[in-house]
């Protein structure tokens, strides 16, 4: 280890020295996403959650970029990048002088620096010719685009779940293997034209899901018995989608699978959202209203039709659902059928007896809607969400929960706003759920001068508030017995210079899991990013979160709380040396200390070559990492690149190297190919990830993933 070390020290030396006499102009990489989904994957106690829906507007928009000449407010704060002031600058400014003639007018208009603008070119282009949306059906289908995508990927070592084993233990341990295959599948076609049609359909197999039900491997019938006629032949999920935008009065028109966010996320809001980050004035989450659903997150979606009609300024949505989601039955009637549900079962996976019994085994219905007016600077907003499933769900009750959600109906409403004056932006939301639980959330970006803005942020989340759809700011993963302040700030003394820092101080006034009484933290951050060219940035970053957890982890049993506190040191840098050649090295060193009595280490080294041959059709990219930890409670998150639609977010732990490469090959301009390999090798274990499924006799572990995009 320490010749890996000294080596990756030289080279950190070297490309830092390369960077600093290079005088190449290419722009530099926008790596503010990569932060948030880093900063969402810390955050989050699920190791495996799915963010694509996060990135895909970015994902959507970079393939096909707004025309600044023809957008609105909607749009662009569906990039996660400008704040409402900066964006009521822009269309201010487009309104008193007119059509912007080149992308580089930005730098005139108030709020809009280079590193502003650098982040935003990626998506947005200046064009003078409009698309009509009144079209008609034969040119939506010339002028359309057609998307077929497949992926493969799989862990090439053995695991146990995969492993070979006899009827007897089968049924001393049901749940001990796996019913299919370790290949992941995955298969999508999408007709797009412009932002006004999109229409398809996604299917996905995960590892361990069984495809063809002929080639089954346990073939018994008390095995068969226990999967309740559950599993058929084909992917384990389907996903179908038509929407229709801004056409006439429709505003948006969705059947099939779609998403429902509104004001700021308290009411209603039925996907995934980014939280606390270095771009502290996009703490104010942008509700997309009704959008599309496109990813393969088997429960954050809703399934039915959805409309938004608009009159001048007036909006009004609504929406049905109606969809089988997983749950674990824990009571039945006389004739064998569910009666009661104990918990909700979230991770999509169908791969044993028992998650496969637990599949689709409740009815969940939504019902709801949203009245607005929107204004350039005043938006006011009422929602209404009606819940019902179609069995009682009686939570297996503990000292924590006793507030949350048990119950097989409920009823949310909610109200939200948001206005600007001169360089002030109020926002925040009001909801309360059935049972007389309440939850605000208010806050302000202040933007004093382009060089100096500011943030506060407050939300009181009582104890009893429940609402299952849910996705507010907050420290815990549900808005719920949780009070806070939180307050950013982000300064650029130059043009080369950006000072960021946040405080956020935390209580929950009520026991947690694993926190057997009231309790609070803090989660602080500075971070100084220096661009002394476009092809060169760099920043530091410190990071310190304190809590206090149980002495002892063990449930439903009362024990001392004892402080826990994390600080994490990073120094990232990203450059260009050639036009064909961009570099990124990372170091990132963690401080855990639990009950001030133990403390535990850790690092992470990493260097990324990018090379995307100008004019050529082949572009590599590759990483080289080492790291250790004392333990997982050490571990230390990192962004990976990965296949479009795909994305990579690994927690380093142990002690040992990572490595992956991937190719991206346009074989036509219709046809382009990703192939992507990694492997881990851990230096101070035999197995890996012992006592579970996806054990491995070994200290490698290596996956790979091949992908094609049909475009016609």
């Amino acid at each position: 280890m320490v010749t890996k070390k000294y080596f990756l020290f030289l080279l950190l030396t070297l490309n830092f020295e390369l960077a600093t006499f290079s005088q190449d102009t290419t722009k530099t990489e926008n790596t503010d996403i990569q932060q948030k989904l880093e900063n969402v994957a810390e955050n989050s106690t699920d190791e495996e959650a799915d963010y694509t829906t996060l990135v895909e507007v970015l994902v959507y928009s970079n393939q096909n970029p707004i025309n600044l000449n023809k957008t609105n407010k909607e749009e662009l704060q569906a990039l996660e990048i400008l704040n409402d002031i900066q964006i009521d600058n822009l269309l201010s400014h487009i309104e008193k002088t007119g059509k912007l003639i080149t992308i580089y007018e930005l730098q005139g208009i108030s709020g809009f620096d280079l590193q502003t603008i650098q982040k935003l070119l990626p998506y947005v282009k200046v064009v003078d010719n409009f698309s009509s949306a009144h079209f008609g059906v034969k040119e939506m289908f010339e002028k359309g685009q057609h998307s077929v995508l497949m992926r493969y990927g799989r862990t090439i070592e053995e695991q146990t779940g995969f492993s070979f084993i006899d009827s007897a233990s089968l049924a001393n341990s049901i749940n001990s293997r796996y019913i299919g295959s370790p290949d992941k599948l995955y298969a999508r076609y999408r007709f797009t034209y412009g932002t006004n049609i999109s229409w398809g359909i996604t299917a996905e197999k995960d590892q361990g899901e069984l495809f063809f039900k002929g080639n089954q491997k346990f073939n018994y019938d008390w095995y068969e018995k226990s999967l309740k006629g559950n599993q058929k032949s084909g992917f384990d999920f389907y996903s179908a989608h038509f929407y229709l935008k801004n056409v006439k009065f429709i505003k948006a028109l969705a059947i099939g699978d779609y998403q429902a966010t509104f004001g700021q996320g308290l009411t209603i809001w039925s996907g995934q959202a980014f939280g606390k980050s270095s771009e502290i004035m996009t703490t104010k989450k942008s509700a997309r209203g009704i959008s599309p659903y496109t990813s393969v997150d088997e429960n954050r979606f809703m399934r039915g039709v959805a409309s938004t009609l608009g009159y001048k300024k007036i909006e009004a949505t609504a929406f049905y659902s109606r969809k089988h989601v997983d749950a674990n039955v824990s009571d039945t009637t006389d004739t064998g059928e569910a009666a009661e549900i104990s918990s909700l079962q979230e991770t999509g996976y169908h791969t044993t007896s028992s998650e496969i019994a637990d599949k689709h085994a409740l009815l969940q219905t939504l019902i709801g809607g949203n009245l607005a007016y929107k204004g350039r600077k005043l938006n006011v907003g009422i929602s209404a969400l009606s819940y019902q499933l179609d069995l009682d769900f009686n939570r297996a009750l503990s000292y924590y929960n006793q507030f949350e959600y048990s119950s097989s109906k409920n009823f949310n409403v909610g109200v939200d706003y948001n206005f600007i004056v001169r360089n002030l932006n109020f926002f925040g939301e009001a909801g309360m759920s059935k049972n007389g639980g309440k939850a605000f959330v208010n806050g302000v970006l202040i933007s004093l001068d382009p060089r100096l803005s500011f943030t506060i942020l407050h939300r009181y989340y009582q104890r009893n508030f429940q609402n299952l759809l849910a996705n507010a700011f907050a420290e815990s993963s549900t808005p719920t017995n949780e009070k806070g302040l939180y307050m950013g700030m982000v300064a650029k003394p130059t043009n080369k210079t950006t000072f960021t820092a946040y405080y956020d101080r935390f209580e929950f006034p009520w026991l947690k899991y694993q926190v057997n009484a009231p309790s609070f933290g803090n989660d602080y951050m500075v971070q100084f990013n220096y661009t002394p060219s476009k092809k060169v940035d760099m920043y530091v970053r410190i990071r310190t979160r304190d809590k206090q957890k149980n002495s002892v982890n063990v449930v439903d049993v009362m024990d001392y709380l004892v402080p826990v506190k994390q600080t994490n040191y990073r120094f990232n840098i990203a450059y260009t040396i050639t036009k064909t050649i961009k570099l990124k090295n990372r170091v990132e060193l963690i401080d855990y200390k639990l009950d001030k009595n133990k403390t535990e280490k850790g690092y992470l080294v990493y260097q990324d070559i990018a090379y995307n041959k100008l004019g050529k059709p082949l572009s590599v990219t590759l990483r080289y990492a080492i790291f250790q930890t004392d333990s997982y409670d050490a571990r230390i998150y990192a962004y990976e690149n990965d296949v479009p639609g795909s994305y990579s977010i690994p927690a380093y732990y142990d002690r040992g190297s990572r490595f992956y490469i991937m190719l991206d090959y346009n074989l036509t301009r219709r046809i382009e190919l990703w192939l992507r390999y990694s492997q881990t090798v851990y230096d101070n274990k035999k197995i890996i990830s012992e006592n579970s499924l996806t054990e491995i006799q070994g200290n490698t572990k290596s996956e790979i993933k091949a992908q094609v995009k049909f475009k016609f």
